[in-house]
């Protein structure tokens, strides 16, 4: 567990994704608050072809972040920061708000301003996807804070992207109830030297447990043991899932067995998928296609979490 200590003056930098944060009435209280509180406050816009790279170019200049935006956003911005030990406050000004639940931080902006300038800190895994590049071009890294898959979850993920600005998080409930029969596929995967071959119709790659609806895909997910949980859903079909979905409504199961979904750990990861399967990055559908790579990156993100979080030792 780590704490730092605050001065006279505090300089923040709020990146904000103009698309999912841009326009929240709570952002802008929590930035008065901050201001009120006699920090330096520097406000930067993802718009459209931003580079992340260049919004943070001078990072290491500041105590604080804030990423506000959906996981994609607040994700993304980890992975850029990642090994600097320059605390991120995740603001959820998104749809889903994984990491934000994960980490159980508040809604309210002056619990969040006070998060950011008091809240204790501690380091976090995060995960990164490789793949080799198309000709001449070498090969291409994105990371994710909460998870990565390939198959169904990325479907899910581009049927819901138009409707989130209206259906909000129920938008994720109808695209699975639209897209009831998803492309099985045989996925061929090496974790950490061992290989395997499995059938099913999604793979995903989870640093943290919590995903939406509390859907139980990989129970007991430690996003701080510096491996990565990797959940094979084996079922043909989306009706081959409601097990999966009864053993937690109405049980309460906490074990690590979840019907239909085979889980197993590793620090290194290489999948192919037959047919290629499309990508996603904590939510955001990818251009890209199977096969890849993946690592765990041990305790690459310095989090800033609020006295209740379930991480504080």
């Amino acid at each position: 567990m780590e704490s730092r200590q605050v001065g006279l003056v505090v300089r923040i930098l709020v990146v904000i994704n103009n698309r999912s944060g841009g326009s929240d009435g709570a952002l802008y209280a929590f930035i008065r608050a901050l201001g009120a509180s006699g920090a330096e406050v520097t406000l930067r816009y993802i718009v459209e072809d931003t580079s992340l790279d260049v919004l943070l170019h001078d990072a290491k200049t500041f105590d604080r972040i804030v990423a506000a935006g959906g996981d994609g956003t607040v994700g993304a911005v980890a992975y850029t920061l990642r090994d600097t030990g320059i605390p991120l406050l995740i603001y959820p000004a998104g749809t889903a708000n994984l990491l934000a639940l994960n980490l159980a931080m508040p809604f309210d902006a002056r619990v969040l301003a006070e998060t950011v300038l008091t809240g204790a800190t501690k380091k976090f895994d995060l995960g990164e996807i490789e793949q080799p590049g198309l000709g001449s071009s070498g090969p291409t890294r994105q990371g994710f804070a909460v998870v990565a898959g390939a198959g169904y979850d990325a479907t899910i993920m581009e049927t819901a992207a138009p409707l989130k600005a209206t259906l909000g998080a129920a938008a994720y409930l109808l695209a699975a109830v639209t897209n009831m029969t998803p492309t099985p596929a045989r996925f061929e995967l090496e974790l950490d030297g061992k290989k395997l071959s499995i059938e099913g119709i999604a793979v995903l790659m989870v640093n943290f447990g919590k995903l939406q609806f509390d859907m139980p895909v990989a129970r007991g997910a430690d996003p701080c043991d510096g491996l990565l949980d990797i959940a094979v859903v084996r079922t043909r079909n989306v009706a081959g899932l409601l097990p999966a979905v009864m053993s937690t409504l109405l049980d309460g199961r906490t074990d690590s067995v979840t019907p239909g979904i085979d889980v197993f750990t590793a620090a290194q990861v290489t999948l192919s998928a037959y047919p290629p399967l499309r990508m996603q990055y904590d939510g955001e559908v990818a251009d890209t296609i199977t096969p890849f790579s993946a690592r765990a990156l041990p305790g690459a993100a310095t989090l800033l979490l609020p006295p209740d979080s379930p991480y504080l030792d």
